[in-house]
């Protein structure tokens, strides 16, 4: 009887452990038990589709839209045309800078979906010709090329060919049924430009728009719930032979900034910022008028000799200079409390930035303390970071695996869950959204 007790003991201890092990599988998800008793691969009537399984791409439809919201902004505005294919994609002039290069992520978006070359089978993201199997739906309008087009230094006597603009694409979508089936929740329509959309926003805040930030934006219409933030396009050339035997010997200048002082919000610490650092040694604080092209060689020059760039607030929160001096790698120092920044659930930016809060940066003395106690070791771990994640903020066609237009595509990924989930809600629900009160 002793060794019977025992052997039945031990079964039951057996048992007892592989019912929790099964249970914790369960729970964990490693084993999928609904495969067992429900058929996934039954179509769902009505249903909005849900985001690519994972290791699958992102599959896209885009709109096909009049050149003149697009591509024909590149040709100065007012010129129309059918939608633009693979061979009417005109290139994006090198010479192009300032305002437009800056916000020129509409320009690539649509420019990666029309790509159909070498490595579109490694991209995190695919266009579809049938809308009813899109995951995301793009709307290809530049909006931040129509201000830059239409509005120039003030000047606002074309302001109403931007605004007809909007009011035609709001009109556009509001007859799409696949709008109207998500309230446009799994649409995608950049507004990177603070200005872009400037009228008609709140008709299309549902959507999942591609922004530089929430400097101006009322959080009830653009959040980073929602929202996917997306990097500036950079106008210094990247360093990209920047392999020297001692790169920190190589940077005689501590911290370089070279930018406009006159701005607005949180960007009027740059006066407060220039006379704290005047005289510093190494320290080279350069105001300028704005963007031209001996000024964007100027900063070029200046960021790659330097170990650390001065990255304050703009007229928002961010500015295009982080980006540049990503490119550069030179050790960004940003100051700026409320800025938001690309694909950060991804990337850890504390690892190769250095983050000074506005009160600190404007105690006498405190930025170039904190930079100099920097030991080399730390600021060449930095620097070799910032070689090796540059490439995640360099818009570029053809699109390759990682770059930034690839990382926006993947961020739009990530939001599709928030926004299914918003909309399989609102079907059932019989009250107001108790959420949104």
């Amino acid at each position: 009887m002793g060794v019977r007790d025992t052997i039945n003991r031990t079964l039951l201890c057996f048992l007892v452990f592989g019912v929790f092990l099964v249970g914790t599988l369960i729970y964990n998800g490693t084993i999928d038990y609904r495969s067992r008793f429900v058929n996934f691969e039954s179509p769902l009537r009505n249903a909005t589709p849900c985001p690519s399984s994972a290791g699958q791409p992102l599959k896209v439809y885009m709109y096909d839209l009049d050149i003149k919201y697009n591509v024909g902004l590149m040709k100065g505005g007012n010129v129309s045309g059918k939608p633009v294919s693979l061979s009417t994609l005109p290139p994006w002039p090198d010479a192009s800078g300032g305002l437009r290069r800056q916000h020129s992520v509409e320009y690539w978006m649509l420019a990666s979906l029309l790509y159909e070359g070498d490595g579109v089978s490694a991209l995190d993201f695919v266009r579809v010709s049938d809308p009813d199997t899109a995951d995301a739906f793009f709307v290809p309008f530049f909006s931040s090329m129509s201000y830059n087009t239409y509005i120039k230094h003030g000047d606002y006597s074309g302001e109403k060919f931007d605004i007809q603009l909007q009011v035609e694409i709001v009109e556009f979508l509001k007859k799409s049924k696949y709008w109207k089936r998500s309230g446009g929740k799994d649409h995608v329509i950049p507004v990177h430009h603070p200005n872009a959309f400037k009228f008609h926003k709140a008709q299309v805040k549902k959507a999942i728009w591609i922004v530089a930030d929430f400097g101006r934006a009322d959080r009830n219409i653009s959040n980073l719930r929602k929202d996917v933030v997306a990097p500036y396009g950079h106008v210094v050339e990247s360093f990209l032979d920047d392999d020297p035997p001692d790169p920190f010997e190589s940077r005689p200048t501590l911290l370089f900034f070279r930018g406009r002082t006159i701005r607005k919000d949180d960007g009027r610490d740059r006066l407060i910022l220039q006379k704290l650092l005047a005289g510093e040694k190494d320290v080279v604080f350069q105001g300028s008028e704005g963007v031209s092209n001996s000024g964007i060689k100027n900063s070029t020059k200046g960021m790659r000799l330097s170990k650390f760039c001065l990255d304050p607030a703009g007229d928002t929160p961010s500015s295009c200079r982080l980006f540049d001096a990503i490119v550069s790698h030179c050790v960004p120092v940003i100051i700026s409390d409320k800025v938001e920044l690309p694909y950060e659930d991804e990337v850890d930016y504390s690892e190769f930035c250095i983050f000074i809060s506005r009160e600190d940066s404007k105690k006498e003395g405190y930025i170039v303390k904190q930079l100099r106690s920097i030991s080399k070791s730390r600021w060449v771990e930095m620097w070799r970071l910032l070689k090796n994640i540059s490439h995640h903020f360099e818009f570029q066609y053809p699109p390759k695996k990682g770059d930034a237009v690839n990382m926006v595509w993947r961020q739009v990924r990530h939001k599709l869950p928030f926004a299914n989930l918003d909309v399989h809600r609102s079907r059932r629900l019989k009250v107001p959204d108790p959420w949104l009160r």
